[in-house]
């Protein structure tokens, strides 16, 4: 549907008396002229929700700086998405000059929102030193936070900061615990991590259970390093699993 330029402001109106709705509005098919007028009236889901779009290609042609401008109006009202969002691009260098200490600030300032994927971007910061000093200790607790809200990604990076004994000491036991929940919530490196470590272990099995997950659920290029490395486990059960997974997406 293509609004009328008369009519746009009548269906920016609705589009904010309906803000509670807003979710179902943009399933709809004219999800795209919803999000045009609802952004058009400084709602920040919205403009988050174009900013995607643009910054993707889909439902509009892609516009990384158009994208950057949507994510900087969301981020002025305080929207953690849109800070969060505003901090990829700098980060990344979409649709604006890669700034790391800009990108760390929006995603302190979302995460302190309580936004979980900024704690976990801010942790990723924080554990490389980019844009910001190396603190482990903080990366440590910022991927505690993201953690505890289900965040399978940080799962399993605390993971790792267990075994390697990254901003905290280092704790096997705790490491396998943070390596399952992540796998259980989906993330394929969290399953391979998890599978890897039922194969030490010995429990043979429950590793090919694991990795054959890890191997459907991963992307390329990651997938085919994946396969590679199993490929040349001694246990043949797992070797076998190599040869015959492929993945469920790319």
């Amino acid at each position: 549907m293509t609004i009328a330029p008369s009519q746009t402001w009548r269906v920016a109106a609705l589009a904010m008396m309906t803000r509670e709705n807003l979710h179902d509005l943009l399933r709809s098919d004219d999800a795209a002229a919803w999000i045009e007028a609802a952004a058009a009236c400084a709602i920040p889901e919205a403009q988050v929700r174009l900013g995607r779009m643009l910054l993707a290609g889909e439902g509009a042609p892609k516009d990384v700086g158009g994208a950057f401008v949507c994510f900087l109006a969301a981020s002025r009202s305080g929207d953690a998405d849109g800070l969060n969002m505003l901090g990829r691009c700098y980060e990344n260098g979409w649709g604006t000059r890669i700034d790391l200490e800009q990108a760390v600030d929006c995603y302190r300032r979302a995460g302190e929102l309580g936004h979980a994927w900024a704690q976990y971007n801010l942790g990723h910061m924080l554990l490389d030193g980019a844009g910001v000093p190396r603190d482990r200790d903080e990366a440590f607790r910022w991927y505690t936070h993201a953690a505890g809200q289900g965040h399978a990604r940080a799962m399993n990076l605390l993971g790792r900061c267990c075994e390697e004994g990254w901003g905290t000491a280092r704790d096997a036991t705790a490491a396998v615990d943070w390596y399952r929940r992540s796998a259980e919530g989906g993330y394929f490196r969290g399953a391979y991590n998890f599978a890897t470590t039922l194969a030490s272990e010995g429990c043979i099995e429950g590793a090919a259970l694991w990795f054959s997950r890890a191997l459907k659920w991963s992307p390329e290029p990651t997938h085919g390093h994946m396969r590679r490395t199993l490929a040349a486990h001694p246990n043949r059960r797992l070797r076998e699993i190599a040869l015959s997974t492929s993945p469920t997406f790319a």
